[in-house]
């Protein structure tokens, strides 16, 4: 009986032969324009066998970043109460996940990104269509205003990841976690839902 070729069998090697293809796929395309079928394509597997190693494209786009949660379990609760503590429960569950046991993962992935534009990207891309775009799309927002607000947004997380986590400067790095929601949480906010147009008075 003759073998059928074209397709790499299921061995070892073919779950990191997905890995590679979907963060060639994901980082030159983004997240929206990768497709299982092209990941399955460049790995030479059938997109079944995609499936049967990662599941879901979301869980292979995490995958791929190494990052161990699933925004979509913890933002439920971001969102819940209301839009207008959004921004203070946004850098409380940011901060929650990041103190964990699982927060060194995310660690490591920012200390990459720092060096290799291969890592910011797909950084670049988990914030962007499985963070900020789950939060930003429940809002009452103008469409033409997600892209800035998501960015202005993606700067104080970001900011804060580093000074608190990388660099590890003090105060912040050994803040306690309400403090720094009831401080930066209103900045958040105001990034989220509020008049970009006029900076707020000081007082």
């Amino acid at each position: 009986m003759a073998r059928r070729t074209g397709r790499r069998p299921g061995n070892p090697d073919t779950r990191e032969a997905i890995l590679t293809a979907a963060r060639t796929a994901f980082a030159e395309r983004g997240f929206d324009a990768a497709s299982i079928r092209a990941i399955a394509t460049a790995a030479g597997v059938d997109p079944a066998l995609v499936h049967h190693y990662f599941g879901t494209k979301e869980e292979l786009f995490r995958a791929t970043v190494s990052i161990p949660i699933d925004p979509a379990e913890l933002l439920p609760g971001v969102l819940a109460g209301g839009p207008d503590e959004v921004g203070a429960r946004l850098v409380r569950t940011f901060l929650a996940v990041w103190d964990s046991p699982v927060g060194g993962a995310a660690v490591a992935l920012l200390r990459s990104a720092m060096s290799s534009e291969w890592t910011a990207r797909l950084l670049r891309e988990f914030l962007v269509t499985q963070v900020l775009r789950r939060v930003l799309d429940r809002l009452d927002i103008d469409p033409a205003e997600l892209p800035l607000r998501g960015a202005l947004v993606a700067t104080q997380i970001a900011g804060l990841a580093m000074m608190r986590y990388v660099i590890r400067l003090e105060p912040v790095a050994s803040a306690d976690p309400e403090t720094l929601a009831a401080t930066i949480g209103p900045t958040v906010q105001r990034y989220l839902t509020g008049d970009l147009t006029n900076p707020p008075s000081p007082r």
